[in-house]
């Protein structure tokens, strides 16, 4: 367990990298390192303990709605499902359980988690670069780019459920019609 937020110290890192005029590059590299080597040992213990852990664990909320929605869109779509879980709050740790348990072969595995660890830790670096880059004041850049992340995160929320309505409008429509 981290002893803050992986995206908080990734746009702090992001922030640091802004204000001394360094790359991204390094950040980036280990940020997504740390997180496939967390995958890896988060897929064993998926294989290992399968689905017990995931029983215990699903009592924690997050975990069961990341779990719910991870479930119900694996089997159709695997490996992209995997690198956009790495978005959801706890989809990472929950998708990399969830692949291992489901005894997903180890280079489909592999492949997902390189690809969503990398797009991930990218995106989170460059929100805390772009806030140093307009804000010369660590504390105040950390804030415009969590403020930025929560706004997207809000917006593409937004955009989802409306989407997600409206398919279930034409559906329901599907269904009266037939």
């Amino acid at each position: 367990m981290p002893l803050l937020p992986t995206e908080v110290t990734l746009i702090g890192m992001g922030v640091a990298s802004a204000q001394n005029n360094t790359t991204l590059v390094p950040v980036v590299l280990v940020a997504a390192a740390g997180c496939l080597a967390s995958d890896l040992v988060l897929y064993a213990v998926g294989r290992s303990g399968g689905p017990r852990m995931l029983t215990k664990m699903r009592r924690r909320p997050k975990i069961d709605a990341g779990v719910g929605w991870l479930d119900g869109h694996l089997r159709e779509h695997p490996r992209p499902v995997l690198v956009v879980a790495r978005w959801l709050p706890s989809g990472g740790t929950v998708g990399s359980l969830l692949a291992g348990s489901l005894r997903w072969p180890m280079t489909a595995f592999l492949t997902a988690s390189v690809i969503g660890v990398t797009l991930w830790t990218s995106y989170v670096a460059l929100l805390g670069y772009v806030g140093g880059q307009i804000a010369q004041q660590p504390g105040v850049s950390m804030l415009f780019s969590l403020g930025i992340a929560t706004l997207l995160g809000s917006a593409i929320t937004i955009a989802l459920k409306h989407q997600r309505r409206n398919a279930d409008t034409i559906s329901d429509t599907s269904v009266r019609v037939v």
